[in-house]
């Protein structure tokens, strides 16, 4: 019983089937318990890392809503910078203004910025950059730097292939003005004429990050969370702590939130370390990113493990106590089974338990009941096939002895020691000897075909000292099959035949051809003679096993029988044959050895 043997394994070291049931229940009830109170608290730290996602991801939308707001505000006063007719005429190509005229223009434009500079302080400078090779600022006297080329500057160049649409550059230092280096973001816009398809300038916003710093550092995502931006290359725009980015003594998993969707989040770092990312892209092409460390969020974890454990405690004391009482109901009918079970290990197949139960034990039972008779079924089939087996040696055993062949033998033998034919009786006693030595001997029932080789090639050697104007023969047999196994003596039955039955009949000699040879992993034996041969009538009685252990002493059915017994279905003998025409008897057997 598989079950049974389970419950008396070294896993369950118990003698008492009771003690084992107890013993399993309580591992699979503790095991299921310990699993649903798992998943019970992976389920509530789950839905609580939710809602802290979800209140992260609404801040950073708010956030990302602020900057936009805030840049949408320089991009209106670029409008105004586009639409101020001073601007447009000042960096015109189709106007010509002397030096003398540039002063005015430069004045008011330079009043105009300074008059939006005095209300925003988050602007650090504003200039516009002609094509016509003019420029102006908000101060009265600019002075650029003559190291530097506009055509080397990165929002110089972004703000030509965007064709009128505000860029944002990256931060970086502005060194535009001579003496002056400040760290800033820079929003360019190309400026259009009249017509709004000739493009005469640029225009030039450089924001100071105290903003933007403002904004994100008002955002509380627990005592360690913060909140930085990049753009859509993966520089980092804004952080808090920008000097350690930069000096690589801190890192962020950038490409992890360049791909990352708007709007979703993803976790990193390590064990005591983990963060939740949430990304949010703002409509400038930035994207705001919420930092928030997961053992803030889930600040209740010991509370829930706490509560999750007690529910799991007492579960499992219910549980127990169930597991003890059903364990008991459960041995009885059990134990009737197991002492049935040992009257049938002394021999007793004759008994039937008695389980009423209609459960899976009454099953068992009740399998249990045709298990026993099945076995006594086979044992008494056993005990037949071996009663036939023994009738079956010792009718191989009376043919090899068989007194006629063994009279004439020796009257043969007599014959030629008379006519002093010395060397034909050693000869003839020779094979006489090694052919009864083969029969006789009883320690192996499968022989080399060496050996059955041999043992025909004797027989077939005898039978042409005795019929010596009769009878010619041939053994073809393939070398390559020597070391196979075969049932011994298998092929003498239907030499014999053919030679009492087919070439003792004919007028003149008579040819036995015997043939072994390997075929598909089968070894195949073929024994042909050119003898009287037989009607389709004379071919059917001889698979009768009495007509041919009248005739002869072993049948050929029995020889068939005996091929299958050790071979299985797919081998055994067939026979062709014609009147006239001779006999072809094959022979399959399996390629053993």
């Amino acid at each position: 019983m598989p079950g049974l043997r389970l419950l008396h394994s070294p896993l369950f070291p118990f003698k008492s089937i009771r003690s084992s049931i107890s013993f399993a229940f309580s591992c699979l009830i503790l095991a299921s318990i310990a699993a649903t109170a798992l998943f019970s608290y992976r389920l509530a730290v789950d839905a609580v890392q939710r809602n802290s996602q979800s209140y992260v991801e609404g801040i950073i939308q708010q956030v990302g809503a602020r900057i936009q707001s805030y840049v949408d505000n320089m991009e209106n006063i670029s409008l105004l910078a586009m639409s101020n007719k001073d601007v447009k005429y000042y960096i015109s190509d189709n106007t010509f203004i002397g030096p003398e005229e540039r002063l005015p223009y430069e004045k008011r434009i330079s009043d105009l910025f300074q008059s939006i500079l005095y209300t925003r302080k988050d602007i650090a400078s504003i200039m516009v950059f002609g094509y016509n090779g003019r420029y102006v600022s908000d101060r009265r006297i600019t002075t650029l730097n003559p190291n530097v080329k506009l055509e080397d500057q990165a929002w110089y160049r972004n703000a030509r292939e965007a064709g009128g649409k505000s860029v944002l550059s990256a931060p970086h230092v502005q060194n535009l003005i001579k003496g002056e280096y400040r760290w800033v973001v820079s929003l360019s816009r190309e400026l259009k004429s009249t017509d709004g398809i000739t493009a005469e300038g640029i225009f030039l916003v450089d924001l100071n990050l105290s903003v933007i710093d403002d904004i994100c550092r008002q955002i509380n995502l627990g005592k360690k969370g913060y909140v930085f931006i990049a753009d859509p290359e993966g520089n980092i725009v804004y952080h808090p702590q920008q000097q350690l980015i930069y000096s690589n003594l801190l890192s962020e998993p950038i490409d992890d939130v360049v791909r990352a969707p708007s709007g979703s989040s993803f976790l990193s770092g390590g064990r005591g370390d983990k963060r939740m990312y949430s990304v949010q892209d703002a409509g400038f092409g930035w994207r705001i990113v919420g930092v928030a460390y997961t053992d803030e969020l889930i600040a209740d974890a010991g509370t829930i493990r706490q509560t999750v454990t007690a529910y799991a405690l007492v579960g499992l004391a219910v549980s127990l106590l169930l597991s003890f009482l059903l364990s008991h109901r459960l041995t009885r009918p059990i134990k009737k089974l197991q002492a049935d079970m040992r009257l049938v290990e002394k021999g007793n197949f004759d008994i039937q338990t008695e389980i009423g139960q209609r459960n899976e034990i009454g099953q068992l039972g009740r399998a249990f009941n045709l298990m026993v008779s099945r076995i006594r079924d086979l044992m008494q089939e056993i005990i037949r096939t071996q009663e036939n087996k023994r009738k079956n040696e010792l009718q191989l055993l009376q043919a090899q002895i068989n007194p006629h062949f063994l009279y004439n033998t020796l009257d043969s033998i007599v014959w030629m020691a008379e006519q002093k034919q010395h060397e034909e009786v050693v000869l003839m006693t020779s094979a006489l000897a090694k052919l009864f030595r083969a029969g006789i001997t009883k320690d192996q029932e499968l022989v080399p075909i060496r050996v059955e080789a041999e043992h025909i090639s004797n027989y077939l050697l005898i039978q042409k000292m005795r019929y010596h104007d009769k009878l010619d023969y041939s053994i073809d047999i393939q070398e390559s099959i020597y070391a196979c196994k075969t049932l011994k003596i298998l092929l003498q039955p239907f030499v014999e035949n053919a030679i009492y039955h087919g070439i003792r009949n004919r007028p003149d000699i008579g040819h036995i051809a015997i043939r072994g040879r390997e075929e598909n992993g089968r070894v195949v034996f073929e024994i042909e003679d050119d003898g009287v041969g037989m009607t389709p009538e004379q071919l059917s009685r001889i698979w009768t096993p009495e007509e041919e252990i009248r005739r002869r002493g072993i049948g050929i059915q029995n020889v068939n029988e005996r091929i299958r017994l050790f071979f299985g279905g797919d081998y055994g003998v067939r026979i062709r044959s014609e009147p006239g025409a001779g006999t072809l008897v094959t022979l399959t057997i399996p390629k053993l050895g």
